[in-house]
């Protein structure tokens, strides 16, 4: 019999394969942004993550879509 928790695992570490991703750190420092803003980011549903045990994964195109988002108008 297999875990919940293991299913759950595989299902996410078969998406990880497939994607690229970003870590909570190294957006912090591509934007040049404390790391605790990036968490309040996504903590407020601004950037869509994926939590893995205890650390966020943030998918490129959603990285991508939040920093259209942000972007001002002329």
């Amino acid at each position: 019999m297999v875990c919940v928790y293991q299913k759950d695992f595989e299902k996410q570490f078969n998406i990880m394969q497939q994607k690229e991703f970003y870590t909570a750190k190294e957006l912090a420092e591509k934007l040049r942004v404390n790391i605790m803003t990036i968490y309040r980011y996504i903590k407020a549903g601004k950037l869509n993550a994926h939590k893995i045990g205890k650390d966020f994964r943030i998918d490129k195109n959603d990285f991508n879509k939040f920093l259209n988002k942000t972007k001002t108008k002329k």
